[in-house]
């Protein structure tokens, strides 16, 4: 069987689908991939490879607001970006990004993301720039700091220019588990 690529929004997956889904992402993060982090790679536009074991990559984009310098910036987030281990280093994650960036590109402001050390070399080499500016959140209480994600979080032109970090942070929506 030749590799099959698939996109689709999340409510036209079915329950088995996305049982079988959080189980590739479960073994492709080898159990570090909490429910939270399933939850924030639903409700958009998903990106997958099927090969004759099963999915062998994966990637889904979402819609958050981010704001910036005065604007309130339509972004979609990249989640649940991962290639099963006997297929790394094999293009399957770029196949997956060139499908989510598409999405980015016709719908969205602009596209952001928060690169593991492994994926960051991916993201750089597709065109995505890492944020040189101070990140926050904001949260139920107030306006989050998150200096953790400051060596992480990459952008991606979508409709509109990219922000400026001289400007000001960037603001990201609240949501429960990690921020980013």
């Amino acid at each position: 069987m030749t590799d099959r690529l698939s996109t689709a929004h999340t409510y036209l997956l079915s329950a088995p689908a996305l049982t079988r889904l959080r189980a590739f992402l479960d073994e492709a993060f080898d159990g570090d991939f909490a429910d939270e982090d399933f939850e924030h790679g639903l409700g958009g536009i998903h990106a997958w490879i099927e090969d004759g074991r099963g999915i062998a990559a994966h990637g889904s984009v979402v819609m958050r607001r981010v704001r910036h310098a005065g604007h309130a910036y339509r972004t979609g987030y990249v989640e649940a970006v991962a290639v099963r281990a006997d297929r790394r280093r094999q293009g399957l994650g770029g196949r997956v990004m060139v499908e989510l960036e598409k999405v980015i590109a016709g719908a969205y402001d602009l596209g952001a993301l928060s690169a593991s050390d492994e994926g960051a070399s991916l993201y750089a080499a597709r065109g995505w720039r890492l944020w040189r500016g101070r990140i926050e959140a904001m949260g139920p209480e107030g306006v989050v700091h998150l200096p953790d994600e400051e060596d992480s979080t990459f952008l991606l032109p979508g409709g509109r220019p990219l922000p400026e970090p001289a400007a000001g942070p960037l603001q990201f929506d609240w949501r429960d588990g990690d921020l980013l």
